[in-house]
């Protein structure tokens, strides 16, 4: 008879791997915009879907450490979700309520997972429609959107666009409020009325890739999940409207960026510098690809911001080397850019580009002049340029005020190094 003997630790034959709370977060980061797109469809409500989608996770974090991971994640979040939400409905329903009925048989008959057929029908970009439309201010339309589709915390969008976290929790909630009692339909909008609602669609995907490539909190760099969607519904968006340079240009940012993410951190994940980064490691075919649409804009001779940060990253692209950038270039593309878009943010970037060309003292007095204080990238280029002028006590101190407001375990490490090396004590 075979021994039944098992190393200490070992689970018995047949037994599912453990499932962690940080497996199903994973999952959540993942699946969540994607949940809530199927089940606003089926619903009606992105309330509804919202609450849905929450349950099933709360749900998956009680069952799945038991039962093991299901074969599909994704299904068995929207099949729950579906399920609890047609439950509620059900206890909520009376024959009076006419309207909670005619809900209710809606998502009992709705599919829950429909065949996506072309972009139009992406369920996920009819949400990113629906919240962009234009009877929200863009502001809001760009925090609900990356409250649903990008599964961000509001603490995070909050950080994203500078402002209190307790004001963008209003903001968000005024959104979802007007969208429910404007009766604004969950759908992509007729051709026509597309262009209206490009703006606000490009910067909320523009937003979510940002976050995906330098996240805003958690112990990792990168959020691959973000960039994942934020370049698929990039790649939708110039289906849906080819002749749209903008969309063009945003595909072409997201992919030359992509195309230097294994090169952005070391083997121990530790973050490296665009000018320390191994070239070697870029992916080559995503560089011709975001080149190739970059000379695409360029011959539509239609400039537009996204444009114009795409061909900023094209020239740092073709240099072989990092003493190779034509700064020069870079630096008249960020003037280009300051002209159209006029931000503290780009005035900040462009202020890199002039320390390469004429030095940090330049650099600095430009970036002395704005109004930033609250941005941890700021202190940390203020701090760069104190450094390479010999100014070590004053670059510590904005070391110091980076690492204050920095949420990224990984940026705040990389601070701290720097911090350390100069160091006055």
């Amino acid at each position: 008879m075979p021994s039944t003997d098992r190393p200490a630790g070992h689970p018995p034959p047949g037994t599912p791997p453990a499932v962690t709370a940080e497996d199903v977060g994973r999952v959540f980061r993942s699946e969540y915009g994607r949940a809530v797109a199927v089940l606003t469809r089926v619903l009606g409500s992105i309330d509804a879907a919202e609450d849905a989608v929450q349950e099933a996770f709360a749900a998956a974090l009680r069952t799945w450490p038991q039962t093991g991971m299901p074969p599909s994640p994704p299904g068995w979040v929207v099949t729950t979700a579906r399920n609890r939400a047609i439950d509620r409905l059900r206890r909520e329903a009376t024959r009076e309520d006419r309207q909670a009925q005619a809900v209710l048989l809606h998502a009992q008959l709705q599919p829950a997972e429909p065949t996506e057929e072309g972009p139009v029908r992406d369920d996920r970009l009819r949400l990113l429609f629906t919240c962009c439309h234009p009877a929200l201010s863009t502001a809001a339309q760009v925090a609900l959107t990356l409250r649903l589709l990008g599964g961000l915390t509001t603490a995070e969008i909050a950080r994203a666009f500078l402002v209190p976290e307790p004001t963008m929790a209003q903001r968000i909630v005024r959104a979802k409020a007007k969208i429910r009692d404007a009766g604004i339909p969950y759908r992509v909008p007729r051709e026509a009325d597309l262009p209206d609602r490009l703006r606000a669609v490009l910067a909320v995907v523009y937003l979510v890739y940002n976050e995906g490539w330098s996240a805003s909190s958690g112990a990792e760099l990168v959020r691959e999940d973000l960039c994942a969607e934020a370049i698929r519904l990039g790649r939708l968006l110039v289906e849906l409207m080819p002749d749209e340079p903008e969309a063009v240009g945003l595909l072409a940012l997201m992919l030359l960026l992509e195309s230097r993410r294994a090169a952005r951190t070391s083997p121990g994940g530790d973050l490296v510098l665009l000018a320390e980064q191994d070239r070697g490691r870029w992916d080559a075919a995503l560089v011709a690809e975001g080149q190739r649409l970059v000379r695409q804009c360029l011959r539509r001779d239609r400039p537009g911001p996204y444009q114009l940060q795409a061909a900023i990253n094209a020239v740092h692209s073709e240099a072989v080397t990092a003493s190779d950038t034509d700064w020069r270039q870079v630096l008249a593309l960020y003037d280009h850019l300051l002209a159209l878009s006029p931000t503290p943010v780009v005035a900040l970037h462009r202020a890199v580009a002039v320390a390469e060309v004429e030095g940090p003292a330049p650099a600095l007095e430009l970036v002395d002049h704005l109004d930033l204080g609250d941005y941890h990238v700021f202190h940390a280029v203020r701090a760069d340029l104190l450094r390479r002028l010999g100014r070590r006590q004053e670059a510590a101190g904005a070391y110091d005020a980076a690492l204050a407001l920095a949420g990224n375990a990984r940026e705040r490490a990389f601070l701290e190094r720097r911090r350390a090396g100069v160091s006055t004590t």
